[in-house]
């Protein structure tokens, strides 16, 4: 008796889930009204499900941002309110199985006329020579001594990713930054601001300023500067950020991998000796889901990070949240704020059981998640990345 009504409910369950997937065929068919809002969009998916949900929304994702993005990539001018990027792109190699590689590549100058910005943009365009990839040399939007940094750049960074992706067949877990001198500067910044949209970056003869690190746990991370490279302390920075890379990584086994390397007799310009980061940072892919996670904010705030989210009117610079996944567990060693939005997916935690979230060692919430079309839907339009689709999402109050 008891295995027949197994049999029976799994049937039931089984008529249920056909049902879901035909109301979202039928959606397909007509694209009457929001997918999220449908009543199929926010009921239970399986595993299996939920996979070939992704996949459709990912398509539709694709086909909605060739259209919204084309004019721009055609013109080669990306916007963001009234800042423009414009991009000088090279392709290199043949395509791999998993997709392109993409090297975002920011030139030199900085508080300067613009003419003098516009031939360190040139140089920038043939700096660097790739095996295989997507080499794009993007010009500042400014022309002034943070012109890699300022907030806007972020919002044209993620587009331009986008772009790449959409239009060039580039991999989101295979994409690098990189800049010279004044670029540097803004691989100092940038690389730990949006450290989960990188695969790898390295600093070529850059100046850090007060530029923090930490956030570079699953960053590899490069520094390349001429050992008599002595204008603004550049050379004596860089062997001290260095040897803070080097603690990192000593407290913290296999993380904050990283490179230092002066490079002898050289002052600002190292004759191309730096080329050979382009082959350094190859051989590292993005982890989008990494089990550990640092998270400082920076001078420009961000709401999401990897797969935590953070209350937007609680961003503050230096507020931190450090954050870990242990099987089914997710600890939450140090937070400042009151709240916060954990994005996960199957390649993370086991969904079929409950997930349990400690604060500071307590234990906080213990739920079994439900997985949903509205929520890959709407992690993927939020996020705009094809590695951020999430099909559950926990929200935890902290005390």
């Amino acid at each position: 008796m008891k295995r027949v009504f197994t049999i029976i409910t799994a049937v039931l369950i089984s008529a249920v889930m056909i049902a879901q997937t035909d109301a979202f065929k039928a959606w397909l068919k007509n694209g009457k009204g929001e997918l999220a809002k449908q009543k199929f969009a926010n009921k239970k998916l399986d595993k299996k499900e939920a996979e070939e949900a992704a996949v459709v929304i990912d398509s539709l994702w694709l086909q909605e941002q060739a259209r919204a993005l084309k004019g721009e990539w055609k013109k080669m001018i990306l916007t963001h309110d009234t800042l423009q990027l414009a991009c000088a792109i090279h392709t290199f190699g043949m395509c791999p199985r998993d997709g392109r590689s993409l090297y975002i590549s920011m030139h030199g100058g900085g508080e300067c006329p613009k003419e003098v910005n516009d031939e360190q943009w040139m140089n920038q365009i043939y700096l660097y020579e790739l095996p295989e990839g997507v080499y794009v040399a993007p010009r500042a939007p400014w022309n002034t001594w943070n012109m890699w940094h300022r907030k806007g750049l972020d919002e044209l960074f993620e587009k331009l990713i986008r772009c790449c992706v959409v239009f060039e067949g580039v991999n989101p877990n295979k994409v690098y930054l990189m800049g010279y001198s004044a670029g540097g500067d803004g691989v100092w910044r940038m690389a730990p601001r949006m450290a989960d949209k990188w695969a790898a970056a390295s600093m070529m003869a850059g100046h850090p300023g007060n530029a923090s690190q930490v956030n570079l746990l699953n960053v590899p991370f490069s520094i390349w500067m001429g050992e008599h490279d002595t204008a603004y302390d550049r050379n004596r920075l860089a062997k001290e950020k260095g040897a803070v890379m080097d603690s990192l990584e000593a407290a913290n086994p296999g993380k904050y991998i990283h490179s230092t390397n002066i490079v002898e007799g050289k002052g600002h310009w190292m004759d191309r000796a730096d080329a050979d980061a382009v082959g350094w940072m190859a051989q590292y892919r993005r982890n989008p889901y990494p089990k550990e996670v640092v998270w400082r904010q920076e001078e420009v705030l961000r709401e999401h990070f990897y797969w935590l989210s953070a209350p937007a009117e609680e961003l503050r610079h230096g507020s931190t949240v450090i954050a870990s996944i242990d099987g089914n567990s997710i600890n939450i060693e140090h937070c400042d704020y009151s709240r916060l939005t954990i994005s996960l997916n199957d390649n993370m935690v086991n969904l079929d059981k409950k997930v349990t979230v400690y604060y500071k060692g307590k234990r906080i919430k213990a739920k079994k998640l439900k997985r949903t079309i509205a929520n890959i839907y709407n992690s993927l339009k939020q996020r705009g990345d094809r590695s951020y689709a999430f099909p559950c999402i926990l929200e935890v109050e902290l005390d």
